[in-house]
């Protein structure tokens, strides 16, 4: 990562300066500079940067024609955005040019390393994701019950190639993005569910639409919090989950929704909860 070798593209001498000094204090390596899409091209052809800092307006053109250019010299140069402008159409219009990143100005030094180290991070990123999560997952678990219910958990054997599970009868399903997308399955029976709502609530419950809800709500917080915790460990990641999709009967089966996911079954006093979290290989978010 030290070794990594950046051109800057900017039309201001003074961003420039700012965002090579941010760059050498974290010992990157500064291969070149451009203000315009020739030069650009004449110093990505030059150089052959493993990436490129990108300015969106430039003298005549703009960063995402520079961006189209330099993939055109190399597809596999990284390129982030550096600009003070960043709204919803410009980040499409930059997801769609392939840009890796975007950063916006006035930049923050730390905010630009992260993106960085984001956008190039390889396999060993990946395994080291792969070698935590599920622990990861498996205390938030615990600790959730251990704060809600004040019950203890005990884990069956970690389950590798699961394919279908057969529903207990609750299903809440939640997606998590950030350099790696990925899922985590919650599934038990509505007893169970409705055991852990009475005992989190301290009262009977109101009926099935507040178990769900419940439930719904259990999941997110067990996910938030081994996202954050994953955070902590490697903020590159920057996992972030979606709201909880809930499915509920009597015949439904579990499909995992990430090729490689691992599951296992965590029994508490009042019955059983099935958890099963994978992430797959690829970026997703980049912002």
């Amino acid at each position: 990562m030290k070794n990594l070798r950046i051109v800057i593209v900017d039309d201001s001498p003074f961003s420039i300066s700012i965002l090579k000094d941010i760059l050498l204090d974290n010992e990157f390596d500064v291969v070149g500079e451009a203000g315009s899409l020739d030069e650009t091209i004449a110093v990505v052809t030059e150089t052959k940067p493993d990436l490129v800092t990108m300015d969106m307006t430039l003298p005549g053109t703009d960063g995402l024609e520079c961006t189209r250019a330099i993939h055109e010299i190399d597809e596999n140069i990284k390129v982030i955005i550096v600009s003070s402008m960043m709204d919803e159409e410009i980040i499409q219009k930059a997801k769609r040019a392939k840009v890796a990143g975007y950063v916006q100005k006035p930049v923050d030094a730390d905010e630009l390393v992260t993106a960085i180290k984001r956008v190039t991070a390889g396999n060993e990123l990946f395994n080291e994701l792969k070698d935590t999560y599920f622990t990861v997952f498996k205390e938030a678990i615990s600790d959730a019950i251990n704060r809600f219910v004040k019950a203890s958990t005990a884990f069956g054997e970690d389950i590798k190639d699961n394919e279908i599970e057969a529903s207990r009868g609750i299903s809440v399903v939640m997606g998590i993005i950030g350099k790696y997308s990925g899922s985590v399955i919650l599934d038990t029976s509505y007893e169970t569910a409705e055991s852990l709502a009475e005992r989190i609530l301290k009262r009977k419950v109101k009926n099935r639409e507040e178990v769900l809800a419940a439930l719904g709500e259990f999941t997110n917080i067990i996910a938030g919090n081994a996202c954050s915790i994953l955070n902590r460990k490697n903020k590159i990641l920057g996992l972030r989950v979606a709201p909880p999709t809930i499915f509920h009967g009597s015949s439904i089966n579990i499909c995992k929704t990430i090729s490689e996911s691992t599951a296992a079954v965590a029994n508490i006093e009042f019955g059983e909860i099935y958890l099963n979290v994978g992430f797959k290989r690829g970026d997703d978010s980049w912002i």
